[in-house]
Protein backbone atom coordinates (compact mmCIF):
# COMPACT_ATOMS: atom_id res chain seq x y z
CA UNK A 1 0.00 0.00 0.00
CA UNK A 2 1.18 3.51 -0.85
CA UNK A 3 0.04 6.76 0.74
CA UNK A 4 0.12 9.52 -1.87
CA UNK A 5 0.02 13.26 -1.26
CA UNK A 6 -1.43 15.45 -4.02
CA UNK A 7 -1.07 19.21 -4.37
CA UNK A 8 -3.70 20.68 -6.64
CA UNK A 9 -5.08 23.99 -7.83
CA UNK A 10 -8.62 24.65 -8.93
CA UNK A 11 -11.07 27.28 -10.12
CA UNK A 12 -14.03 26.74 -7.83
CA UNK A 13 -16.51 28.74 -9.91
CA UNK A 14 -18.26 25.74 -11.44
CA UNK A 15 -18.06 23.40 -8.43
CA UNK A 16 -20.34 22.95 -5.44
CA UNK A 17 -17.34 23.00 -3.14
CA UNK A 18 -14.75 20.35 -2.30
CA UNK A 19 -16.82 17.67 -0.59
CA UNK A 20 -18.71 14.98 -2.50
CA UNK A 21 -22.43 15.71 -2.79
CA UNK A 22 -25.18 13.76 -4.53
CA UNK A 23 -26.05 15.09 -7.98
CA UNK A 24 -23.54 17.97 -7.78
CA UNK A 25 -20.13 18.58 -9.33
CA UNK A 26 -17.50 18.76 -6.59
CA UNK A 27 -13.71 18.85 -6.62
CA UNK A 28 -13.38 15.77 -4.40
CA UNK A 29 -15.83 13.77 -6.48
CA UNK A 30 -14.21 14.76 -9.77
CA UNK A 31 -10.76 13.91 -8.44
CA UNK A 32 -11.96 10.57 -7.04
CA UNK A 33 -13.40 9.62 -10.41
CA UNK A 34 -10.14 10.45 -12.19
CA UNK A 35 -8.07 8.43 -9.68
CA UNK A 36 -10.43 5.50 -10.10
CA UNK A 37 -9.96 5.51 -13.86
CA UNK A 38 -6.20 5.27 -13.41
CA UNK A 39 -6.00 2.74 -10.57
CA UNK A 40 -9.20 0.76 -11.00
CA UNK A 41 -9.84 1.37 -7.29
CA UNK A 42 -12.68 3.11 -5.51
CA UNK A 43 -10.82 5.85 -3.65
CA UNK A 44 -12.06 9.00 -1.89
CA UNK A 45 -9.14 11.45 -1.54
CA UNK A 46 -9.15 13.39 1.73
CA UNK A 47 -8.50 17.13 1.47
CA UNK A 48 -6.86 19.48 3.95
CA UNK A 49 -10.21 21.22 4.30
CA UNK A 50 -13.60 21.60 2.68
CA UNK A 51 -13.64 24.69 0.49
CA UNK A 52 -17.17 25.95 -0.20
CA UNK A 53 -18.95 26.36 -3.52
CA UNK A 54 -17.17 28.87 -5.80
CA UNK A 55 -14.11 29.09 -3.51
CA UNK A 56 -10.76 28.63 -5.27
CA UNK A 57 -7.49 26.97 -4.29
CA UNK A 58 -3.93 27.65 -5.37
CA UNK A 59 -2.41 24.76 -3.41
CA UNK A 60 -5.00 22.46 -1.88
CA UNK A 61 -3.56 19.22 -0.48
CA UNK A 62 -5.21 15.80 -0.66
CA UNK A 63 -4.11 12.30 0.27
CA UNK A 64 -5.24 8.77 -0.50
CA UNK A 65 -4.04 5.19 -0.10
CA UNK A 66 -3.60 2.99 -3.17
CA UNK A 67 -2.22 -0.38 -4.22
CA UNK A 68 -1.38 1.04 -7.66
CA UNK A 69 2.25 0.99 -8.72
CA UNK A 70 1.91 3.94 -11.11
CA UNK A 71 4.96 6.25 -10.63
CA UNK A 72 4.17 9.62 -9.06
CA UNK A 73 5.26 11.55 -12.15
CA UNK A 74 2.96 9.49 -14.33
CA UNK A 75 0.12 10.12 -11.87
CA UNK A 76 0.44 13.86 -12.45
CA UNK A 77 0.31 13.48 -16.24
CA UNK A 78 -2.52 10.95 -16.22
CA UNK A 79 -4.69 12.90 -13.79
CA UNK A 80 -4.30 16.15 -15.71
CA UNK A 81 -5.25 14.34 -18.93
CA UNK A 82 -8.51 13.18 -17.32
CA UNK A 83 -9.46 16.09 -15.08
CA UNK A 84 -11.30 19.16 -16.43
CA UNK A 85 -9.17 22.23 -17.09
CA UNK A 86 -10.56 23.85 -13.92
CA UNK A 87 -8.56 21.36 -11.80
CA UNK A 88 -4.80 20.88 -12.15
CA UNK A 89 -2.67 18.47 -10.15
CA UNK A 90 0.62 20.24 -9.47
CA UNK A 91 2.50 17.46 -7.70
CA UNK A 92 2.14 13.89 -6.46
CA UNK A 93 4.59 12.57 -3.86
CA UNK A 94 4.98 9.51 -1.66
CA UNK A 95 3.96 10.26 1.94
CA UNK A 96 4.53 8.38 5.21
CA UNK A 97 1.84 5.87 6.13
CA UNK A 98 0.53 8.10 8.94
CA UNK A 99 0.20 11.24 6.78
CA UNK A 100 -3.33 12.61 6.38
CA UNK A 101 -4.05 15.76 4.40
CA UNK A 102 -6.38 17.16 7.06
CA UNK A 103 -5.24 15.68 10.36
CA UNK A 104 -1.54 16.32 9.70
CA UNK A 105 -1.97 19.99 8.73
CA UNK A 106 -0.37 22.53 11.09
CA UNK A 107 -1.36 25.82 9.44
CA UNK A 108 -3.27 27.21 6.47
CA UNK A 109 -3.19 30.51 4.65
CA UNK A 110 -6.20 32.04 2.91
CA UNK A 111 -6.40 35.10 0.68
CA UNK A 112 -9.42 37.25 -0.12
CA UNK A 113 -9.45 39.67 -3.07
CA UNK A 114 -11.65 42.77 -3.28
CA UNK A 115 -11.66 44.71 -6.56
CA UNK A 116 -11.98 48.41 -5.74
CA UNK A 117 -12.23 50.13 -9.14
CA UNK A 118 -15.58 51.38 -10.45
CA UNK A 119 -15.82 48.79 -13.25
CA UNK A 120 -14.79 45.17 -12.77
CA UNK A 121 -13.47 43.48 -15.92
CA UNK A 122 -15.78 40.60 -16.91
CA UNK A 123 -12.88 38.16 -17.01
CA UNK A 124 -12.07 38.96 -13.37
CA UNK A 125 -15.59 38.98 -11.95
CA UNK A 126 -15.60 35.29 -10.95
CA UNK A 127 -12.39 35.67 -8.93
CA UNK A 128 -12.95 38.78 -6.78
CA UNK A 129 -15.59 40.60 -4.77
CA UNK A 130 -16.33 43.82 -6.64
CA UNK A 131 -16.73 46.54 -4.01
CA UNK A 132 -16.21 50.01 -5.55
CA UNK A 133 -17.71 51.95 -2.63
CA UNK A 134 -15.91 54.16 -0.12
CA UNK A 135 -13.90 52.30 2.54
CA UNK A 136 -11.48 53.36 5.27
CA UNK A 137 -8.80 50.83 4.33
CA UNK A 138 -6.50 51.90 7.16
CA UNK A 139 -9.21 51.16 9.73
CA UNK A 140 -9.76 47.74 8.15
CA UNK A 141 -6.04 47.00 8.46
CA UNK A 142 -6.04 47.94 12.14
CA UNK A 143 -9.16 45.85 12.79
CA UNK A 144 -7.59 42.82 11.11
CA UNK A 145 -4.73 42.84 13.59
CA UNK A 146 -7.14 42.43 16.51
CA UNK A 147 -7.97 38.83 15.57
CA UNK A 148 -4.35 37.70 15.77
CA UNK A 149 -3.62 35.30 18.61
CA UNK A 150 -5.73 32.54 20.14
CA UNK A 151 -9.45 33.27 20.34
CA UNK A 152 -12.84 31.63 20.38
CA UNK A 153 -14.14 32.44 16.88
CA UNK A 154 -17.77 31.41 17.45
CA UNK A 155 -18.92 34.88 16.35
CA UNK A 156 -17.32 34.28 12.95
CA UNK A 157 -18.40 30.66 12.47
CA UNK A 158 -21.37 29.63 10.35
CA UNK A 159 -23.23 26.49 11.32
CA UNK A 160 -21.28 23.50 10.04
CA UNK A 161 -23.92 21.41 8.26
CA UNK A 162 -22.22 18.19 9.41
CA UNK A 163 -21.06 19.01 12.93
CA UNK A 164 -23.63 21.59 14.00
CA UNK A 165 -20.92 23.87 15.37
CA UNK A 166 -20.73 27.64 15.29
CA UNK A 167 -23.67 29.89 16.12
CA UNK A 168 -26.43 27.30 15.95
CA UNK A 169 -29.88 28.45 14.89
CA UNK A 170 -32.86 26.99 16.72
CA UNK A 171 -36.57 27.77 16.72
CA UNK A 172 -37.99 29.43 19.80
CA UNK A 173 -41.54 30.78 19.89
CA UNK A 174 -41.72 30.62 16.08
CA UNK A 175 -38.67 32.89 15.73
CA UNK A 176 -35.17 32.14 14.53
CA UNK A 177 -32.58 32.98 17.16
CA UNK A 178 -28.86 32.42 17.30
CA UNK A 179 -27.60 30.45 20.25
CA UNK A 180 -23.92 31.05 21.02
CA UNK A 181 -21.90 27.87 21.22
CA UNK A 182 -18.75 28.14 23.32
CA UNK A 183 -16.85 24.97 22.57
CA UNK A 184 -13.14 24.11 22.41
CA UNK A 185 -13.66 23.25 18.75
CA UNK A 186 -14.19 26.96 18.01
CA UNK A 187 -10.83 28.09 19.40
CA UNK A 188 -8.22 28.83 16.73
CA UNK A 189 -4.85 30.58 16.67
CA UNK A 190 -4.34 33.25 14.01
CA UNK A 191 -0.65 33.85 13.30
CA UNK A 192 -1.13 36.82 10.95
CA UNK A 193 -4.07 38.85 9.67
CA UNK A 194 -3.36 41.70 7.24
CA UNK A 195 -4.89 43.87 4.53
CA UNK A 196 -2.75 45.13 1.66
CA UNK A 197 -3.52 47.40 -1.29
CA UNK A 198 -2.33 45.86 -4.59
CA UNK A 199 -3.09 48.38 -7.33
CA UNK A 200 -6.88 48.14 -7.88
CA UNK A 201 -7.36 45.36 -5.35
CA UNK A 202 -7.58 45.28 -1.57
CA UNK A 203 -6.24 41.91 -0.47
CA UNK A 204 -6.73 40.18 2.88
CA UNK A 205 -4.28 37.44 3.86
CA UNK A 206 -4.76 35.34 6.99
CA UNK A 207 -2.64 32.48 8.30
CA UNK A 208 -3.88 30.32 11.15
CA UNK A 209 -3.83 26.94 12.84
CA UNK A 210 -7.21 26.19 11.31
CA UNK A 211 -10.46 27.82 10.28
CA UNK A 212 -14.13 27.32 11.08
CA UNK A 213 -16.96 27.07 8.56
CA UNK A 214 -17.18 30.40 6.63
CA UNK A 215 -14.78 31.96 9.14
CA UNK A 216 -12.61 33.89 6.67
CA UNK A 217 -15.59 35.19 4.72
CA UNK A 218 -17.31 36.26 7.95
CA UNK A 219 -14.17 38.09 9.06
CA UNK A 220 -14.03 39.90 5.71
CA UNK A 221 -17.71 40.84 5.96
CA UNK A 222 -17.07 42.30 9.41
CA UNK A 223 -13.97 44.22 8.32
CA UNK A 224 -16.03 45.73 5.50
CA UNK A 225 -18.40 47.16 8.12
CA UNK A 226 -15.38 48.71 9.85
CA UNK A 227 -14.29 50.19 6.52
CA UNK A 228 -17.76 51.65 5.96
CA UNK A 229 -17.82 53.15 9.46
CA UNK A 230 -20.78 51.03 10.58
CA UNK A 231 -18.46 49.45 13.14
CA UNK A 232 -15.45 50.91 14.92
CA UNK A 233 -12.07 49.17 14.97
CA UNK A 234 -12.41 48.26 18.66
CA UNK A 235 -15.79 46.62 17.99
CA UNK A 236 -13.95 43.61 16.58
CA UNK A 237 -12.74 42.72 20.09
CA UNK A 238 -16.29 43.05 21.41
CA UNK A 239 -17.58 40.77 18.64
CA UNK A 240 -14.97 38.13 19.46
CA UNK A 241 -15.94 38.22 23.13
CA UNK A 242 -19.66 37.97 22.32
CA UNK A 243 -19.24 34.43 20.92
CA UNK A 244 -22.42 34.99 18.94
CA UNK A 245 -22.66 34.85 15.15
CA UNK A 246 -25.27 37.61 15.04
CA UNK A 247 -22.75 40.08 16.49
CA UNK A 248 -20.52 39.96 13.39
CA UNK A 249 -21.01 41.10 9.81
CA UNK A 250 -22.54 39.30 6.86
CA UNK A 251 -20.68 36.57 4.99
CA UNK A 252 -18.58 37.93 2.11
CA UNK A 253 -19.13 36.36 -1.35
CA UNK A 254 -17.30 33.11 -2.05
CA UNK A 255 -15.78 34.24 -5.34
CA UNK A 256 -13.00 36.31 -3.74
CA UNK A 257 -11.65 33.56 -1.47
CA UNK A 258 -8.61 31.36 -2.16
CA UNK A 259 -6.92 28.60 -0.17
CA UNK A 260 -3.36 29.77 -0.66
CA UNK A 261 -1.27 27.09 1.08
CA UNK A 262 -1.23 24.31 3.68
CA UNK A 263 1.68 23.69 6.04
CA UNK A 264 2.70 20.36 7.60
Amino acid sequence: MRNLKLTLSYDGSEFSGWQVQPDAATVQGTLASAIGRITGEKVLPQGSGRTDARVHALAQVASFVTESGVPTGNFVKALNDILPAAIRVLEVTEAPADFHARHSARAKTYRYRIFRDSICPPFLARYVWHFPYSLNEDAMARAAGLVEGEHDFTSFAAVDPERGRGGEEVSQANARVTVPVNLPENIRRIFSSTWERQEKELVYTVRGSGFLHHMVRNLVGTFILVGKGTLQVEDVTRILEARNRSAAGATAPASGLYLLSVEY
